[in-house]
Formats: structure tokens, C-alpha cells, sequence
């Protein structure tokens, strides 16, 4: 058996054949790279609305009387403060304070919690939650669950119109269940990986070329194309958001990803809270920063960053941004580097490309 024949497909593979899509190989998957084009897919999620297929993504649920105690000691951020329909991002620790895996958890009912978490770990992470779990009830819904992700400034308007429901009130990180698409009731969250308005839509795995059909149909007014693979991490890398094993893995810490929002000391015991206290007492000697160069090369991952003649780290996600039209990245550097203005050289096929550190994230959508 070729490697090709042994890579899973999502319920929309034929739709996404149909509409062109090139498909690629992706965290054990064949998914679609781009349809029309990257940069054409990347600017339309910036200024209209794109339609992505996320349903490699796991999704776990923990529920039953002892789950929030189980989600507490999983993550680093604090599941406490969630009212149902509430959620959160955070990061998932080692004993060692390395990232297992980084990810998103919304309360879906008073004693159950769906924790969404990245392809590439699905494996991995369900292993660790239910090692750590117990007693709460542990249940991988990801082989009966698809998900898609609306994202773009005319993301809220066309959902609201086809679901029949005013979904502008609802806040970010924040979801709502049973909402009626084409007579599929989805879980609905305000949520992205775009740095743009928009929801993820979760639904049963069967019902998602129905879902997607509906979508693409009623999005023609509003600009809605297909977006792909390339498109979503070109779009997150403008939006400053991390990519789990490049930018962060087990081997990098959340105060050295300036995740430090994610860490609540307060909220009690959790894995890996010891390395982080000790981590926020004593500093860390790194940081994630945010650079973009200053002519036209464009930066790729690993490639070397330098500073005062010597090699200072290396490059962990690199890019042309499409809507900044410029080159933009971010690396490891000391922390004493990881400052706005700090000068930096990239080098790009052997040579060193001046470049600069500057604030993440490179865009913050516009107030609408």
C-alpha cells in the first residue's frame, strides 16, 4: 500500500474535487492546498468571506461529574470562569512545562467539555487526556464529527441569514448549539484561525457536503469562495498565530511563546505548573518574536536568524503576506533581541536579508 492510499479523506473530499481543489497531503490526510489560487483565496477571507474544511482537526469530549476537575489539571488557562457556551484557548503542558498541544475547549453543557485539538497530535493527545483524565469520562468524537470554518468580514451576516438567526450578539469564544443549516442542527462558535471574524461549524460527519453546499450557495452575495491549506496559514501568520510544531511543541514554553496570558497561577494545580512558576521567577533566557524584512526576500522555516555577526536562532514560520505585501516571520531569539526596532539579518539562500523585530501581530482586523 502507497503512502497516498493510506491517507484519510473528509466527508467533502468530492466537493472539494469538484471545486477545483488541489489536494496534498496533510497530517495524514488529503486535504486541498488552494482552488483558485493562495493569494486570491487569502485576500477574500480579508475583505469578504472564505470557506475552509477543518475536519482533520480531533475533537474530544470530557464530561461526567469529575470533568471540569479533569480539564483543569489538563490545561494551563482556567475552564472555572466558562458558563455553558463559553470557551477558551490554551495550552496543554508537560511536567516539564513543554506544549503537548495547544487548543481550544468550550463548556457545551454543565458536566462536559469539547476540547478541539490539532491534527497532527490527535494520537498523542488523546492518549495524555485520558491518562490524566480519570476519573471523568473520556469520548474522541472525531470520526463522527466535521468541521468547517466561515471566516471573513461578511462571515456573520450570510450565517445569520441562512441560519435565520442573529448570531451578531454572540461574543467570541462563544458558541451555540442546535443552529439550523439547511436542516442540519450544528454547534456554531465564534471562533477562527484568521485574525478575522467567523465561526467553526461542527456537524455530523455524513451531514457536511450539505452544510458546505448550503454555504458555498448562499455566500455567492457576499463574495464567499473556497480556501485551502495555504491560504489559512498564510492568513494565521498575519494574524501572529502559532502553528503547532513549528512555532511551539514540547520542546518550547508558554512564557516563552508569549503565551504568558494562558497561564493562571491562581486557579490551582495543574501539569506542569511547578516549571512554570519557577519559569516566571527566574525569567526565560528566549522569546517568540515577530520581525518583518526590510527588502524582498522571503523568509522560510529554518532559516537562520543572526545578530552582531553570529547566529541567533532560527526562523519558525516565514512568509510573503498577501494583504501586508511584505515578508514576515517568527523565530527564537534572547530575549534581550525580542525587543520592537531590534535589528536582525534572516538568511535567505545564503545571504543575509536585513530585517526588523516588530510588535505581533502583523494585522489586527479593522473595528466594523
Amino acid at each position: 500500500m502507497t503512502a497516498a492510499e493510506t491517507l484519510r479523506r473528509t466527508s467533502l473530499y468530492d466537493a472539494h474535487r469538484a471545486a477545483g481543489g488541489r489536494m496534498v497531503p496533510f497530517a495524514g490526510w488529503e486535504l486541498p492546498i488552494q482552488y483558485a489560487g493562495l493569494s486570491e483565496e487569502h485576500l477574500a477571507v480579508r475583505t469578504h468571506v472564505g470557506l475552509f474544511d477543518v475536519s482533520h482537526m480531533g475533537e474530544i469530549r470530557i464530561e461526567g461529574s469529575h470533568a471540569l476537575e479533569a480539564v483543569q489539571r489538563l490545561i494551563t488557562n482556567d475552564a472555572a470562569r466558562l458558563t455553558v457556551g463559553g470557551g477558551l484557548y490554551s495550552p496543554m503542558c508537560t511536567p516539564g512545562g513543554g506544549i503537548v498541544d495547544d487548543l481550544t475547549v468550550f463548556r457545551v453543557a454543565e458536566q462536559a467539555y469539547l476540547l478541539v485539538v490539532n491534527a497532527a497530535t490527535h494520537a498523542k493527545d488523546l492518549a495524555w487526556i485520558r491518562m490524566h483524565a480519570a476519573p471523568a469520562v473520556v469520548r474522541d468524537l472525531s470520526h463522527e464529527t466535521a468541521f468547517l470554518a466561515l471566516q471573513g468580514p461578511r462571515a456573520e451576516p450570510l450565517l445569520s441569514a441562512l441560519a435565520g438567526i442573529d448570531l451578531a450578539p454572540l461574543p467570541a469564544f462563544h458558541g451555540r448549539d442546535a443552529v439550523p443549516i439547511a436542516g442540519v442542527r450544528a454547534l456554531v462558535t465564534r471562533t477562527g484561525y484568521t485574525g478575522e471574524d467567523g465561526f467553526e461549524i461542527a456537524c455530523p460527519w455524513e451531514a457536511a457536503p450539505t452544510v458546505w453546499a448550503a454555504l458555498m450557495e448562499a455566500g455567492r452575495p457576499h463574495g464567499l469562495v473556497p480556501a485551502g491549506l495555504g491560504a489559512r496559514d498564510t492568513l494565521r501568520l498575519e494574524a501572529g498565530l502559532m502553528l503547532y510544531g513549528q512555532d511551539i511543541d514540547e520542546t518550547t514554553y508558554p512564557l516563552e511563546a508569549s503565551l504568558g496570558w494562558t497561564v493562571k497561577f491562581d486557579k490551582g494545580d495543574f501539569i506542569g505548573r511547578e516549571t512554570l512558576v519557577r519559569q516566571r521567577q527566574e525569567g526565560v533566557t528566549r522569546r517568540l518574536a515577530g520581525f518583518e524584512l526590510t527588502d524582498r526576500a522571503i523568509p522560510r522555516h529554518e532559516c537562520a536568524i543572526h545578530a552582531g555577526g553570529q547566529r541567533i536562532g532560527q526562523v519558525t514560520s516565514g512568509t510573503f503576506a498577501p494583504f501586508l505585501r511584505r515578508s514576515i516571520g517568527m523565530g527564537y531569539v534572547p530575549t534581550a533581541l525580542a525587543t520592537a526596532g531590534t535589528a536582525i539579518e534572516i538568511e535567505v539562500r545564503g545571504r543575509l536579508a536585513p530585517a526588523q523585530v516588530v510588535r505581533l501581530p502583523f494585522y489586527r482586523r479593522p473595528k466594523r
